[in-house]
């Protein structure tokens, strides 16, 4: 880490193997290969199994604009399913708690194809059209699935939209969750 911190390894550059690591360490190859996979969790190293890593490039600073916006670069669902809404959720989509909800999770990916935002949405029955959206921001900690999405250790602090889409008559249609990691963006709203 601290030849990436000081420039030894630019962004782009191959690292040593792992074998060629141990014999200039000192250490074991399973030590450089434990050392390489929190590496990779913080997001410094990137590339292929099997292959030679890279030192990662710094992640872009993005402006987010509208919440409620298509997202240009990519998008794949990773989870979707059914859940009985808490009571929290119950609130936000204006229904009795433990009613059935939709719910459905987004990987959105910037240009470089690297995890950008999580956004989970439910709702109730089929998708309607929304007229309009509010929405609020805070902050979360990263749970597992989000940290290893965006190669972060767990526990970050991360940028939370909660968003409400709201039909004409201003009742709520769908609620979501965007996640977004804090270095990675900032809001203009």
């Amino acid at each position: 880490m601290d030849r990436i911190g000081k420039g030894d390894w630019a962004p782009g550059k191959q690292i040593p193997s792992r074998v060629d690591l141990a014999t200039e360490y000192g250490v074991h190859e399973q030590t450089v290969r434990l050392a390489v996979a929190l590496l990779r969790r913080q997001g410094l190293l990137e590339g292929q199994a099997r292959k030679r890593l890279t030192v990662a490039y710094p992640p872009a600073v993005r402006i987010l604009t509208d919440p409620d916006g298509d997202w240009p670069y990519g998008c794949e669902v990773i989870d979707a399913g059914s859940c009985r809404a808490s009571p929290d959720l119950a609130g936000r989509l204006d229904i009795s708690a433990g009613a059935t909800v939709r719910r459905e999770t987004l990987e959105c990916w910037d240009p470089g194809g690297r995890s950008a935002m999580l956004v989970t949405s439910w709702w109730r029955g089929r998708r309607h059209k929304h007229a309009s959206a509010a929405v609020e921001a805070g902050t979360v900690r990263l749970d597992a699935r989000q940290a290893q999405a965006f190669r972060l250790p767990m526990d970050t602090v991360a940028i939370l939209l909660q968003r409400t889409r709201l039909d004409a008559g201003g009742l709520p249609v769908e609620v979501a969750d965007l996640v977004l990691p804090a270095d990675r963006w900032r809001l203009r709203l």
